[in-house]
């Protein structure tokens, strides 16, 4: 189904246009020159886009858990016809067994917060298996931190987004941290982000 993506099928997530270019900006950085770049819950299928036409020597393989995403994906990526992008995979973060089995980095937009910190576990344990040691996990989107303080937008964004879901909410940085560890990345960069955002840098140990 997601390779038959019509463009009526498109979705739109308005967040994407206004953060794509910031968040290039430093995949421009912290992203290997050539190789699989594996992005995971890769939504509308927006910054799929954007990003293999910003990075044509990469090849991008986006992937999510809803086949309506799926489709929108593709839909995308039909209407964008770049060779570098592959066709999308239902791939749940949570899950022990990927469809991908190596990849030279992996990105991940706005899924800690609205997903099960299951989901985060899995993506940390997901990402240890399929990166060659030194590889980029590359996270963004809005976190808890013990030492800075949180914006109120951020607040009410981790207020409402617990009264849609109790397993949601913005994670503590500290907590992220030290998951990843656990499964065998270290933390390497910290770069705050326009709408009080971070992107986190982890390495395959």
């Amino acid at each position: 189904m997601a390779e038959d993506g019509g463009a009526g099928a498109k979705r739109h997530a308005p967040a994407t246009v206004r953060n794509r270019d910031v968040i290039a900006a430093v995949l421009a950085d912290w992203l290997p020159p050539a190789g699989l770049v594996l992005e995971v819950a890769s939504g509308s299928g927006e910054h799929a886009v954007h990003f293999a036409a910003g990075f044509p020597g990469l090849q991008w393989q986006p992937s999510d858990p809803d086949p309506t995403a799926l489709t929108s994906i593709a839909a995308w990526r039909a209407e964008a016809g770049l060779a570098n992008i592959a066709p999308p995979l239902l791939l749940d973060a949570a899950a022990p067994l990927w469809p991908v089995n190596a990849a030279d980095a992996l990105l991940c937009v706005n899924m800690v917060h609205i997903s099960p910190w299951a989901a985060t576990r899995g993506l940390l344990a997901g990402a240890a298996r399929v990166l060659p040691q030194g590889a980029p996990l590359i996270l963004y989107g809005p976190y808890l931190e013990s030492d800075v303080e949180t914006a109120p937008s951020n607040l009410a964004f981790d207020r409402s987004l617990k009264e849609r879901n109790p397993d949601w909410g913005l994670r503590d940085l500290g907590a992220v941290k030290a998951a990843a560890a656990e499964a065998g990345l270290a933390f390497a960069e910290r770069r705050a982000m326009p709408a009080n955002n971070l992107m986190l840098l982890f390495h395959r140990r």
